[in-house]
């Protein structure tokens, strides 16, 4: 896999603090998304013709881009063009603002592009219509291959701009790729972008893989695969392609997550017949035990600050979710409701732990407060779980299973991700069924 190379130079035309009167409020289910334009980008006159694709085109592809991507969150409702009075180049100048508020629009993205010496340069403002303010402009240089993740930079930008939060569009998705009948399914590592497209495949199907978590500092990824029977972990450099195994282990029950600052992997796996956490220096390969108890400790998640870790347990009798401290010591259960829990993943953010619930035969994802308070489910199906965040900690990714016949046909894995709110609950694309989701940090960190 060759490395992207990426140049991106944030020239600040201007950064305006100034009031504005827009804000959009992520604390809560919102049902009266923000009015946004997105105004086509104006192509450069002295724009260079590239033979991979139509130039004239590029600014309306950009903009469809950040609509869907603000369209996607929820929180905001993207105009229809055909609505715009204002051509693009000019109202990228100087806005009339009484024309959009006319359409209802609240704030308005306009920009412009430029490709000269096999760079492509676009330029882009946020307005807040309703101050009759130009809230944000920036810029950014890369190849013109790179145009889809301008796009999802401008859209991280302007989301951060109007929620207060750094956005989540700029990112990637690893999973596993799921064909085949339910009783002879294939399984790959897969890689796309947040918004399905530039699907990768990293492994050929010929060995079993799965759980891929990605590293929170950088572009590896951690994953369980099968080799000759025996589970064994790797360690994939998605830029490089460079492949390496970590270790065999036989008695693997869960695989393994990277620390906060990426240096270590923590795992579960059963030695003399117990199941207990052990965390694996990745410079030096020491193994050190964490837990010791004689009932099944698996599925451990570490806190941001890495000083705590979250795991599943039985030993209350049932499967219950506890933290402690990453050395192994204060162990506290923390859920107390009916019902069985699992897999718990710590937020980045460092607020809420993330988990799956069964209880009565239905499966939820839910979230509550790193304490065990505050508990809610924000999804309930047939089957569902494996829930992973986005790096700003807004958004949960899982998947779900349908029914099957009893020869295994008429089933099916996709990925959904929900708002912590418990609303925008939506499918995302991919080109195969797809389980064990895993979201990277952002690319333009």
């Amino acid at each position: 896999m060759k490395k992207i190379i990426f140049i991106l130079l944030l020239s600040t035309l201007s950064w305006n603090s100034a009031y504005a009167l827009i804000t959009v409020d992520i604390t809560r289910g919102n049902l009266d998304p923000l009015p946004i334009a997105v105004s086509p980008l104006h192509v450069d006159s002295e724009s260079e013709k590239i033979t991979s694709f139509e130039i004239s085109t590029l600014g309306e592809e950009i903009s469809k881009i950040v609509e869907k991507n603000f369209k996607s969150t929820g929180l905001f409702n993207p105009l229809k063009k055909d609505s715009f009075v204002q051509k693009p180049d000019i109202a990228h100048l100087k806005p009339r603002f009484e024309d959009w508020r006319l359409i209802k629009a609240q704030a308005l993205v306009t920009g412009k592009l430029l490709i000269k010496n096999n760079k492509l340069k676009v330029e882009f403002r946020l307005w807040d219509l309703t101050a009759a303010k130009e809230m944000v402009a920036l810029s950014f240089t890369t190849t013109p291959n790179n145009w889809r993740r301008v796009a999802h930079i401008i859209s991280d930008k302007i989301y951060e701009r109007l929620t207060g939060e750094s956005g989540y569009f700029d990112t990637r998705i690893a999973y596993v790729s799921e064909t085949g009948p339910k009783n002879q399914r294939v399984k790959k590592l897969a890689l796309m972008d947040q918004d399905g497209f530039n699907t990768k495949y990293l492994t050929l199907g010929n060995e079993l893989v799965l759980t891929p978590r990605f590293n929170p500092t950088n572009q590896l990824v951690t994953y369980l695969s099968y080799f000759k029977n025996m589970p064994r972990v790797y360690l994939l450099d998605i830029e490089t392609g460079i492949q390496e195994v970590v270790g065999n282990f036989p008695g693997m029950t869960f695989a393994p997550r990277f620390s906060p600052d990426g240096k270590k992997i923590i795992m579960s796996f059963a030695k003399d017949g117990n199941s207990d956490i052990y965390s694996m220096d990745l410079e030096t390969r020491v193994v050190e035990q964490i837990t010791k108890h004689p009932s099944i400790d698996t599925s451990p998640s570490y806190s941001p600050d890495g000083k705590y870790i979250t795991f599943n347990s039985d030993r209350s009798g049932l499967q219950q979710i506890y933290v402690m401290r990453s050395d192994g010591t204060q162990v506290k259960r923390i859920t107390h409701g009916s019902g069985l829990y699992g897999t718990p993943v710590w937020s980045p953010r460092g607020d809420l732990i993330a988990f799956t619930k069964v209880r009565k035969g239905r499966f939820y994802i839910g979230v509550m407060r790193s304490d065990g308070t505050g508990e809610r489910l924000l999804t309930e199906n047939f089957y569902q779980e494996a829930p992973s965040w986005s790096p700003n900690g807004r958004v949960l990714i899982f998947y779900r299973e349908t029914k099957s016949d009893s020869k295994g046909k008429g089933f099916s894995a996709k990925l959904w991700s929900i708002d912590i709110t418990g609303y925008n609950e939506r499918r995302l694309k991919t080109e195969t069924d797809a389980s064990d989701p895993s979201w990277s940090s952002l690319l333009s960190k």
